[in-house]
């Protein structure tokens, strides 16, 4: 009788897999997504500025934009963080799990 030996399999890498491909998936539409109503949301924040005519209501609009404005690009540079450093994660998960001896 012979017996096959069992091929090691990384367990990381089996319950990531889905994981990333979701990943995958979704981050150019969500890129997409958060330029556009950051976009939008930008240019209504900037019309709302310039119609104010009082100095409290145009420092109030000021600080709005700027704050929308660096909400925005943090999210962008984060999500597209996620999306460059996806990779990286995979190759330490995969090295990872290939010492467990599994």
């Amino acid at each position: 009788m012979k017996i096959l030996p069992v091929l090691a399999t990384n367990p990381f890498e089996t319950m990531a897999q889905p994981i990333t491909s979701l990943l995958n998936m979704v981050l150019p539409p969500a890129l997409l997504l958060v330029g556009a109503i950051g976009a939008i949301f930008c240019i209504f924040l900037g019309v709302k500025f310039a119609k104010a005519e009082e100095p409290q209501e145009r420092e109030k609009a000021k600080n709005a934009l700027k704050n929308a404005i660096i909400g925005f690009v943090l999210i962008f540079v984060l999500l597209v963080v996620l999306r460059v450093g996806l990779q990286a994660m995979t190759n330490w998960m995969t090295t990872a799990g290939a010492g467990t001896g599994t």
